[in-house]
């Protein structure tokens, strides 16, 4: 990865959806938020992406204030414009009018000094589909553990 610093991921994303195709996209701030971004204020649970009038936008993603500001004050859970190709968008259009389809950001960066969000095309996953997904996971775990010699 060339000069990427991570600032959070959604572990929830993978728990929760079925992530199948992931864009990587810009995304406005104002100055403040780069700010509270570089100190690492800022949480993805319960966001997601709507693609609005042919403009993909993320709503519910939580920057904190930053602390040494006070001239501006911006709402923490504002609606931001993400930065994707018109060719993504239309492809991101296409594929969200299907059932099920829906817009999840997965992991936040800097990339070269710009703010980036890695959003993916996601599928809701169901209870059934979760509980299948830790029993082969444990059972991986317990395969791996007697292959080494545990008893």
């Amino acid at each position: 990865m060339d000069n990427e610093k991570v600032i959070c991921y959604n572990r929830r994303a993978a728990h929760d959806y079925d992530l199948h195709e992931i864009y990587q996209a810009g995304i406005v701030l104002k100055g403040p938020e780069v700010k509270s971004l570089r100190l690492g204020r800022v949480s993805l649970v319960d966001s997601y992406a709507k693609v609005k009038n042919g403009e993909v936008f993320l709503y519910n993603m939580h920057i904190s204030p930053y602390p040494y500001t006070h001239h501006t004050h911006l709402d923490p859970r504002r609606t931001r414009k993400l930065l994707l190709h018109k060719k993504e968008i239309k492809r991101l259009i296409g594929k969200t009018e299907e059932r099920g389809f829906t817009l999840i950001p997965v992991r936040l960066y800097f990339k070269n000094g710009w703010a980036k969000v890695d959003i993916a095309l996601a599928k809701g996953k169901r209870k059934v589909d979760k509980r299948r997904e830790i029993k082969e996971r444990e059972l991986k775990r317990e395969m791996e553990y007697y292959r080494k010699g545990g008893y």
